[in-house]
C-alpha cells in the first residue's frame, strides 16, 4: 500500500488528506479501526520513541503520545506494590508482563495529559499489556506484533472502532526528511544521533562527577523522550520512567517548573493520604483521577466542600497539608533530569533541586554556564554537558 486516504486533516475542514510514500510501500498495517491525521503523527513519533529506548537499554518500552508529544515514556522495570496501585493495575487479575509494566509506568506518570492517548510499544501486545489499555480512554496503539488474544481484547474496545496499528521494524526511512508550511517545503537530514552511548556524559564540570548506573539509564531515557517532544522541553525521570515533561514551553524556566510540578504530583500521589482516600464504589476512572489532582492541589476544597465531597468520597477526607506536601516531596530523590538544550539561567537548577533532581544532563553552551555550575555545586548535583540539541518541532 503506497497511501492511505484520511478522513481529515488536522481538523474536520482541512481536506482531502492522505499519508503516502514517494517511494516503497507505506511500512504500517492499520489492523483495526481508521486512524487519523493526528493519531498517525502520534503513532509514528512514538514509535521511534520506544524504539530507540528499547536499542539504548535493551529493555521493552512504552510511551503515551498525546499531540504529538510524550505525556508519559518508561521501559519495562517491575512495579512496586505501591505503584501498582498507584497506577490502578492491581487489580487486574494477570501477571503483568515486562512490556505491561512499561505502558503502565508511561500512562501511570501523567494520568491526566494521558487521557485519550495514542500508545507506542516496542515489544509485541500481549494479553496483559492489552486489559490496561482496553480499560483506558485511549485512541489508538502501534506496535510491532499481537498476540491473536490480545488483538481480539483490543477489537472490542470503542464499539470496535480503536486504531489499532501493525509497524514494520525492519523499515528505515530516508536520511532526508521533508515538510511543507504555507506552501513551502522544508528539507533537512533525518536528527539520527544516537543517545545511547555514556561519551555523553563524559564532559563533567561541576564538582560531583559521579552519576550511578541507573542515573545513567534514566538521562539516556530522558534525552530520548526529549528528542520526540516539542521543544522546549525538559524531562524529569526516576526508575525507568518520565516523571514529569515539560513540553512546547518558549521559556525553559516555565518547561523545567511545568515538568517539576508533574513530578511532584506524581510523587504526592504515593503519599499515604492519598493511597488511602476513600473513593465511592464504582467511581469512574476519569473522576477519580481528576479528583486526586485537585485533592493535592491548593484548590482542595473544590471537592472537600460539604456537599460536593459526597459525590467523590465515602467519608470527608482529611485534607494534605502544604506542610505536609512538602515534607513528603522533600523524601524524593535520585531524580534524572534532561534538557533539549542549555540552561540560560541557575534559576533551573533551584527549581529542580525541589523536586529532588541529584542528575542532569543537558546541551550546555550558555554565556552563564558559570552560574548554572555554581548552582549545581550548591547542592551536590551532578551534570553533564552532552554538546547535544534535541529540538524537535
Amino acid at each position: 500500500m503506497k497511501e492511505l486516504q484520511l478522513k481529515y486533516g488536522c481538523n474536520p475542514n482541512q481536506k482531502p488528506s492522505r499519508i503516502y510514500m514517494t517511494e516503497g510501500e507505506l511500512p504500517i498495517e492499520v489492523l483495526n479501526g481508521r486512524p487519523g491525521y493526528i493519531n498517525f503523527l502520534d503513532a509514528f513519533n512514538s514509535w521511534q520513541l520506544v524504539k530507540e529506548l528499547k536499542e539504548a537499554t535493551g529493555l521493552p518500552a512504552a510511551a503515551s503520545f498525546k499531540h504529538v508529544s510524550p505525556a508519559g515514556a518508561a521501559v519495562g522495570l517491575p512495579l512496586s506494590d505501591t505503584l501498582k496501585k498507584v497506577y490502578f493495575v492491581d487489580d487486574l487479575g494477570v501477571e503483568l508482563s515486562p512490556i505491561a509494566c512499561a505502558y503502565a509506568r508511561a500512562r501511570g506518570a501523567d494520568r491526566m495529559s494521558s487521557y485519550g492517548d495514542f500508545v507506542a510499544l516496542s515489544d509485541t501486545c500481549d494479553v496483559a499489556t492489552a486489559l490496561l489499555i482496553k480499560r483506558e480512554v485511549s485512541d489508538g496503539v502501534i506496535a510491532p506484533d499481537y498476540t491473536p488474544e490480545a488483538l481480539e481484547i483490543l477489537k472490542e474496545k470503542r464499539k470496535g472502532t480503536y486504531n489499532v496499528i501493525k509497524m514494520d521494524v525492519d523499515y528505515v526511512p530516508e536520511a532526508i526528511e521533508r515538510k511543507q508550511v504555507y506552501g513551502i517545503t522544508f528539507e533537512q537530514g533525518r536528527n539520527e544521533v544516537k543517545l545511547n552511548d555514556e561519551a555523553l556524559f563524559a564532559n563533567m564540570p561541576t564538582q560531583n562527577k559521579t552519576f550511578s548506573e541507573e542515573a545513567k539509564r534514566d538521562l539516556m531515557i530522558a534525552l530520548i523522550t526529549l528528542k520526540y517532544t516539542q521543544s522546549n522541553s525538559v524531562c524529569y525521570v526516576k526508575d525507568g520512567q518520565a516523571i514529569g515533561i515539560g513540553a512546547g514551553q518558549q521559556s525553559r524556566i516555565h518547561c523545567t517548573r511545568l515538568a517539576g510540578n508533574k513530578a511532584d504530583i506524581w510523587w504526592l500521589r504515593q503519599h499515604p493520604k492519598v493511597m488511602n482516600l476513600p473513593f465511592v464504589d464504582k467511581i469512574r476512572r476519569a473522576d477519580r483521577d481528576n479528583t486526586i489532582d485537585v485533592y493535592i492541589s491548593d484548590d482542595y476544597e473544590d471537592v472537600l466542600a460539604e456537599g460536593t465531597w459526597q459525590m467523590f468520597f465515602k467519608e470527608k477526607p482529611e485534607p494534605l497539608t502544604r506542610e505536609e506536601k512538602k515534607a513528603w516531596i522533600a523524601q524524593n530523590t535520585a531524580v534524572s533530569l534532561g534538557s533539549d538544550a542549555f540552561f540560560p539561567f541557575g534559576d533551573n537548577i533551584e527549581r529542580a533541586h525541589k523536586s529532588g533532581v541529584q542528575y542532569i544532563a543537558q546541551a550546555g553552551g550558555s554565556v552563564r554556564d558559570d552560574n548554572v555550575i555554581e548552582t549545581c555545586d550548591k547542592y551536590g548535583i551532578a551534570m553533564a554537558f552532552t554538546g547535544v540539541r534535541l529540538f524537535h518541532h
